[in-house]
């Protein structure tokens, strides 16, 4: 399907410069007169649009995101009786605007508690603590619904419209969410919180997550329902069942989604000469994967479900020697004598479903390895050997706190 296109271009570029007077602090009556006739008619298209167009411009995330909600609420009515198709039972989308549903109404069931709690002495403040943690760490769960957004409908929608860069703004959105939640919780847990402070960040949070619902049901879910086609909701409700479905029962699965995580098969091609191994999860050259297993920060050996060595990574250092003569060779006599044994055992359990993983770490040379052994398995959950993954993990134990910014800026 081609990109569905509803807005006039005049009065988009009226649209846009209104919300520029607005975000420039200018009179909002006469900005509201000026433009009257475009508001009048403005659409969700209009709306990403507008957005876009002041990406475009140099208007960056974090000043869209301060008064994007000033300039919807005056849209709001017109957004509102925009006429468009809601999703049937049974798709991607029906299912997420099912969940804001849900998550309304516990958010709703929350300001009753606390509209209980106004008045009341001050001792009642630990009380309303203990009542709201449990909700609020509840609400944690609804995480998915947005991992969802970006992870499966963010790509669909970047695909088909060109006018996709509003979505980045969304995703931040996503993320003020979350580590505003993260605060009331730790507020909520704290013995010097206050009544003041906490009701600051529910009110900050209540804005922010009621105002992402807005957006997603006046302006992104009308535009995604007019652009993306069939074929591609159902690809993209397949794909949703890797993750859970807040605050709703978990719909059936379709009948053509296979059980073990939805594999597909994989297909091997050959283009110019240079072949292609392509699955659901991405397209790579026989190249790219020997360059992606050498620069893993792992050593990595696989003993296929023969006991036979198939394959070992080659990266810049090794913890321990290889050389291609062991391939073929039984694992059984990659390992000294007393130690073969362990080998064995693990091979054991893994061959017979008893255990999937083990674990070992030592000190060589000043450094602390882990060494860990997975079972690989395949679709039909047959044993198809094992993989050992060797990392140096010195520099990991000693990490303490949080880096978010890159250092060697």
């Amino acid at each position: 399907m081609s990109e569905f296109i509803n807005n006039n271009e005049k009065r988009v570029e009226e649209l846009l410069a209104f919300s520029l007077g607005m975000m420039n602090g200018e009179d909002g009556k006469m900005l509201l007169e000026k433009y009257k006739e475009a508001i009048e008619h403005v659409t969700p298209h209009d709306m990403l649009n507008l957005e876009d167009k002041q990406m475009q411009m140099g208007v960056k995330p974090k000043a869209i995101k301060k008064d994007v909600d000033k300039v919807i609420n005056v849209f709001f009515n017109k957004l509102k009786e925009y006429s468009w198709e809601k999703p049937k039972e049974g798709t991607f989308l029906y299912y997420l605007m099912l969940e804001n549903r849900a998550y309304e109404f516990k958010l709703n069931e929350v300001k009753k508690i606390i509209k209980s709690y106004k008045g009341r002495e001050v001792s009642d403040f630990s009380q309303l603590k203990n009542d709201l943690l449990n909700r609020f760490e509840e609400f944690l769960k609804f995480e998915s619904h947005y991992v969802k957004k970006e992870n499966i409908l963010f790509p669909f929608l970047e695909k088909k419209w060109s006018a996709y860069r509003p979505i980045t703004v969304m995703w931040s959105l996503h993320d003020d969410i979350r580590k505003l939640l993260k605060q009331i919780i730790i507020t909520l847990k704290s013995d010097t919180s206050s009544w003041e402070g906490l009701n600051k960040e529910i009110g900050a949070y209540y804005s922010l997550v009621f105002g992402m619902i807005q957006k997603e049901d006046l302006i992104i879910y009308p535009v995604a329902s007019e652009t993306i086609t069939d074929k591609e909701w159902s690809e993209m409700h397949n794909q949703s069942f890797e993750y859970p479905f807040p605050f709703i029962e978990e719909p059936a699965k379709p009948k053509n989604i296979k059980e073990q995580n939805f594999k597909k098969q994989t297909e091997i091609s050959e283009i110019d000469g240079d072949l292609k191994l392509k699955s659901e999860t991405g397209e790579l050259s026989l190249d790219q994967i020997l360059l992606l297993l050498n620069n893993l920060p792992v050593d990595i050996t696989f003993v296929d479900e023969n006991d036979r060595v198939k394959f070992f990574s080659r990266p810049k250092e090794r913890f321990f020697p290889r050389s291609p003569a062991i391939i073929g060779r039984a694992v059984q006599n990659c390992h000294p004598p007393e130690s073969v044994h362990i080998v064995e055992k693990i091979v054991a359990a893994f061959k017979n479903g008893e255990k999937d993983n083990a674990k070992f770490w030592l000190e060589l040379k000043g450094k602390f390895i882990l060494i860990q052994y997975f079972a690989l398995r395949n679709d039909k959950n047959e044993y198809k050997g094992v993989i050992e993954v060797s990392q140096d993990v010195t520099e990991i134990r000693a990490l303490k706190g949080e880096q978010r910014l890159l250092d060697w800026l």
